[in-house]
């Protein structure tokens, strides 16, 4: 495992980001299956696709108010 992957999710996880979009993200980094059906939200796809393309930075969409 590289340090951009655990310097991302630290960042996500101290910028307080959806933790279904940190899971899609990082499931997706991981090129790991997708969840069932049922259980995929908008915000874990995004992030997955994120995940998929390495995309470091697309998070700030999905910081927590």
């Amino acid at each position: 495992m590289n340090n951009a992957y655990y310097e991302t999710v630290t960042k996500m996880e101290k910028a307080g980001v959806d933790s279904e979009y940190v899971r899609g993200w990082e499931g997706g980094y991981l090129h790991s299956p997708k969840r069932e059906e049922q259980r995929i939200t908008d915000t874990y796809t995004a992030g997955y696709e994120d995940g998929l393309a390495q995309k470091t930075d697309g998070y700030s969409a999905w910081v927590k108010k």
